[in-house]
């Protein structure tokens, strides 16, 4: 009944892409979690702070295989676009 709910009004989607959120430490691995917080997902598009300038490139070169990652088995809410933005280290999960 819920599932049917949310195929119809078009939120099943949006929730099976905001999951990248709080799976993200098991999608990407320990070591990119522990420089990294995803922040949102937003039509499609998620938002990762990243811990330094140097992550933040090596990570646009993993983006590929990242969003491969992000997107194994799903069906419905697809992530289109990774933006990776600058974080501080004190806003880094601690791991």
């Amino acid at each position: 009944m819920v599932s049917r709910f949310l195929d119809r009004s078009g939120l099943a989607g949006k929730i099976e892409a905001a999951s990248v959120v709080p799976e993200w430490p098991a999608l990407v691995g320990d070591g990119i979690a522990k420089v990294t917080r995803p922040v949102r997902v937003s039509d499609g598009v998620l938002f990762v702070e990243v811990a330094s300038s140097a992550w933040m490139m090596e990570l646009n070169m993993m983006r590929r295989d990242l969003m491969a990652r992000i997107n194994a088995g799903k069906k419905k809410g697809r992530i289109e676009k990774i933006v990776f933005l600058m974080g501080g280290r004190e806003q880094m999960p601690r791991r």
